[in-house]
């Protein structure tokens, strides 16, 4: 996709500003109200808006590389996810998280690789936060388990270990445990467009369409 090809998309997209005008100039006006922060990966396969026909106004959205969050440590340099989970909950008060890994994530794939690139030195540490999830999918299927079976293993628990991180920060555990926040793990298969949700009651994921027949 060239720049002229982006040029018409966002004409395209000042079409759709017309038509929804009012909707769009009152979020100009009286500021953004999202339901939900959504933690999720930087992969271009994973397109929230769209996975969950949003609105603008309804996410605000964090995204980086494997839908890590990094625990609470103020003086650790992962400021970039840090600061919007606090904004996200402190200043714009959402009521729920999700925090939605994916199928054939890349850097769960690369957990499992000997990365030796001195222009990845970033990468390399930020993987770091993958490693419980890696350790956890070795301890469950073993060393000599189906490569692929190994992986989905990994970008759940991932998930998993990412709610465990979130929740050391304090504002949001507070929030959590009087009841006034809702953290969500979520799973999207790539391959299929479906979403499974954590369940911790069964310590298992169910496919989120299930929540629909319970209304």
């Amino acid at each position: 996709m060239n720049l002229l090809e982006y040029a018409k998309g966002n004409e395209l997209f000042k079409k759709y500003f017309k038509q929804n005008k009012d909707d769009l100039l009152n979020l100009v006006k009286n500021g953004q109200k999202p339901k939900a922060l959504f933690i999720g990966c930087s992969d271009s396969r994973v397109i929230p808006d769209m996975m969950l026909q949003t609105k603008p106004g309804d996410l605000f959205v964090l995204r980086n590389v494997g839908n890590f969050v990094p625990p609470y440590k103020p003086d650790n340099d992962f400021h970039a996810t840090a600061s919007g989970i606090e904004y996200a909950i402190s200043v714009l008060k959402v009521k729920e998280v999700i925090v939605c890994g994916h199928s054939y994530c890349g850097a769960c794939a690369s957990l499992y690789e000997d990365i030796d690139d001195p222009n990845l030195t970033h990468t390399v540490k930020w993987l770091e936060l993958g490693k419980k999830a890696k350790q956890s999918a070795l301890l469950a299927l073993g060393k000599n388990a189906d490569r692929d079976d190994l992986l989905r293993a990994t970008e759940k628990l991932s998930i998993i270990f990412q709610i465990e991180n979130l929740l050391t920060y304090p504002k949001v555990k507070k929030r959590f445990e009087n009841g006034d926040l809702h953290i969500h793990g979520w799973y999207y298969h790539i391959e299929s467009g479906s979403i499974e949700y954590y369940d911790a009651e069964n310590d298992e994921f169910r496919p989120l369409g299930e929540l629909t027949k319970k209304e």
